[in-house]
């Protein structure tokens, strides 16, 4: 039988656990820019960096790798994944396209509990906002985007869309610290809302992809600015 904590005793977090705050401080080092696009990543520093075992870092690699933020090549290990500027008009080409379609098929006016949900989801990133909680802000963010977009009654046109968004983590995430964008975003998050009680399919369709466009144009801006200094 496992020993149980003594009275005050904080328990000792699970092998999951730990495994899942390796991945988690992983991907915010990389999605908040501490870790450069194109640094290779070192399994014996990031060990030291988490304090984690080989496994745990190995395997954090691995799921990184997955969401497409993390680049694994034989002979040189796993470096922070770079995407060229072509590649990320492509990648956004593709969200942008299932954006518009599971917005269009969101039934309006929408339901009043999906509009109480929203309005909840809404109110805690502004929490985080004002808080500078970044990783709070994240996941406030991509909480509210996939209630919405649930809310067009295919969950595999919703899994696709959760796959593009992991794939532009590293693209939007340092916009999270930036105060015009997040005013921004709340903005449009609100009147994301106002549209969802009345009929205008398209206005809210558009209004979706327009949402995405600060964060594109800000990383294209910073792949500009970085190949000129070279």
């Amino acid at each position: 039988m496992k020993p149980q904590p003594s009275i005050g005793e904080t328990p000792s977090p699970s092998r999951e656990e730990e495994q899942a705050e390796v991945i988690r401080r992983l991907e915010e080092d990389i999605i908040f820019g501490r870790f450069a696009p194109g640094l290779r990543l070192v399994e014996d520093t990031l060990m030291q960096r988490y304090d984690a075992s080989r496994h745990f870092v190995r395997q954090a690699l691995f799921q990184l790798e997955r969401q497409g933020i993390v680049l694994r090549e034989k002979n040189i290990g796993a470096t922070v994944r770079f995407y060229s500027a072509d590649e990320v008009r492509q990648i956004y080409e593709v969200r942008e396209m299932l954006t518009r379609q599971a917005a269009l098929m969101i039934s309006l006016p929408a339901p009043s509990s999906l509009i109480e949900q929203l309005t909840e989801l809404q109110r805690q990133y502004c929490a985080r906002a004002d808080a500078q909680d970044l990783r709070g802000i994240h996941e406030a963010n991509d909480a509210f985007h996939v209630a919405l977009f649930s809310a067009c009654g295919n969950p595999y046109l919703v899994r696709s869309l959760q796959d593009y968004m992991n794939l532009t983590l590293p693209m939007r995430a340092k916009n999270l610290a930036d105060r015009e964008g997040l005013a921004l975003s709340r903005r449009q998050h609100e009147l994301m809302i106002e549209l969802l009680k009345g009929r205008d399919s398209w206005a809210l369709a558009q209004l979706c992809v327009d949402h995405m466009q600060y964060s594109k144009s800000d990383y294209l801006g910073r792949i500009a600015e970085d190949e000129s200094k070279r």
